[in-house]
């Protein structure tokens, strides 16, 4: 059940929309119990997540949520594939195929807060992905999909998906062409993009304030040497800057072109 992709992007999808309460012993002010309002109130940071396939993808998410002191249960058909888990993994091994109810249960995927479905198999990925999510009601469920246009068709049925051959090309794609064609990010609707682009020198100096007004973008953040940083009024630009834009698609070319161009001169 091995995988070919980086597991960044599922790890950020596996954050939980919702966070499993604690029980306090402290009594509320006057009662001798713990209050349901008092238990809203405190929440439980760990989650519990089952993970299919123990490829690169799986075994490495696996070890980066443990990291992140998290639980684990890992799931593969094969128990070689263990191994890549290394000594130091103290998560559940569970040898069994993802989409078998009395597997999940085993790994625990009645007390999970998030299921990962990372095989090398779409249709096992896929199968398991909605048994999760339908028969045990987890609702943070990300499946890995080779096919891209079968990635879209389940991303509307509500199973977030990470379409490696689509991610990979699109990775490659803006690493290649110049800064603007291809945006990092761009919304569903096609309306908004998030683009990174380095300072050109013309523009260092000025102040970040000019440089959104003259361009129609935002900054979101900036990198500076090694750094976010977050731009105030008074936030000037530096050499070696890389600036995160946010602006809409319709409004790009112009704003492409005057980042190029440079700040108007003051009259």
């Amino acid at each position: 059940m091995g995988s070919n992709v980086s597991p960044s992007w599922a790890l950020r999808s596996l954050r939980p929309s919702r966070i499993r309460l604690e029980t306090s012993p402290t009594p509320t002010s006057g009662k001798g119990t713990t209050s349901d309002t008092t238990r809203e109130d405190r929440y439980r940071e760990c989650v519990h997540v089952v993970i299919m396939g123990c490829g690169r993808v799986g075994s490495t998410l696996a070890r980066s949520l443990e990291e992140r002191n998290h639980t684990v249960a890992v799931i593969d058909s094969d128990p070689d594939s263990f191994r890549r888990l290394g000594p130091a993994f103290n998560g559940d091994k569970v040898t069994g195929y993802g989409f078998d109810q009395q597997v999940l249960q085993k790994a625990g995927i009645g007390r999970a807060d998030a299921f990962a479905a990372v095989s090398s198999g779409d249709n096992s990925n896929i199968i398991a992905a909605r048994v999760a999510r339908e028969s045990f009601g987890i609702t943070q469920v990300v499946a890995r999909i080779y096919d891209p246009g079968r990635a879209e068709v389940y991303q509307r049925l509500g199973i977030t998906t990470v379409a490696t051959v689509k991610w990979t090309a699109d990775q490659v794609l803006r690493r290649l062409l110049p800064a603007g064609t291809e945006p990092d990010f761009r919304d569903p609707s096609g309306t908004i993009r998030v683009d990174h682009v380095p300072v050109p020198e013309v523009w260092v100096g000025q102040r970040t304030v000019a440089f959104q007004e003259q361009t129609g973008s935002r900054i979101a953040w900036i990198d500076r040497l090694g750094e976010g940083m977050l731009p105030t009024r008074e936030s000037v630009i530096q050499e070696g800057d890389l600036i995160h834009l946010v602006m809409r698609e319709a409004d790009a070319s112009r704003a492409f072109a005057i980042i190029k161009q440079g700040p108007e001169e003051s009259s």
